[in-house]
């Protein structure tokens, strides 16, 4: 029999939501400590006429449906975004989903689409001259991008950086659960762990064992009620 420390495991809300027969995340899952986020934001390429956020708008809005947008997967939490945005302004958008960042970013280049939303695994092409960021979506502007706005100092009150974590399966021993926290917590307050993040426009982003799991279940119930809202749950 494995022992319960040999079974925690990530949790991330910027994966494609799993199938139903992977379980429940809350009920499942005994949240140790949240470490980090994804910093995410919007890309177009260079030589679009997408020039800016209010440009983006302006072309959505006088052409319904016809901006479209790619990104990582459906449902993934840049998915979810775009379309809270896109609810809250007003915007009918059209997603194309891709496999990953690469294939998404090679659609960009290539022109099939107009824009793409994804993490900052971008960050080349953008230093290359082929794609340009028109906002980012965490608290602050990233240090990578700083003349980026970020979506609440263009109105919208959303900050979206998935964060993610450790999680243990549900009935392991609280013993565990400590010793687990209390050793990944150390290690985030270690200069490596900060400097690795940053290479990623990371940031350490620490939630308890009691805070992530609160951060767990309010995210849950917020995002199922907007793919509800959106027509995208599965089928019972």
């Amino acid at each position: 029999m494995a022992t319960p420390w040999r079974k925690f495991r990530w949790a991330c809300s910027a994966c494609p939501t799993p199938p139903r027969s992977a379980g429940d995340p809350i009920k499942d899952i005994s949240y140790i400590l949240n470490v980090t986020g994804y910093a995410f934001g919007l890309v177009v390429p260079t030589d679009s006429q997408l020039r800016s956020w209010t440009h983006f708008v302006a072309w959505a809005k006088a052409n319904p449906g016809k901006l479209t947008y790619g990104s990582t997967g459906t449902l993934t939490s840049p998915h979810l975004t775009m379309e809270l945005i896109a609810q809250k302004l007003g915007l009918e958008l059209q997603h194309i989903p891709y496999k990953g960042s690469a294939d998404l970013a090679q659609a960009l280049v290539g022109g099939h689409i107009m824009a793409g939303a994804d993490s900052t695994g971008f960050a080349p092409l953008v230093e290359a001259g082929k794609l340009r960021v028109l906002n980012t979506w965490g608290a602050e502007r990233l240090a990578k991008f700083p003349d980026a706005p970020t979506l609440k100092e263009l109105g919208l009150n959303i900050v979206q950086n998935s964060p993610f974590g450790i999680g243990a399966p549900k009935g392991t021993p609280p013993a565990i659960i400590k010793a687990l926290h209390d050793g990944f917590k150390k290690a985030m307050e270690q200069e490596a762990y900060k400097t690795a993040l940053a290479r990623y426009d990371m940031l350490p982003m620490y939630m308890s064992s009691a805070g992530y799991s609160q951060f767990a279940q309010e995210t849950f119930l917020r995002e199922k009620a907007l793919v509800e809202k959106l027509g995208l749950g599965k089928p019972n």
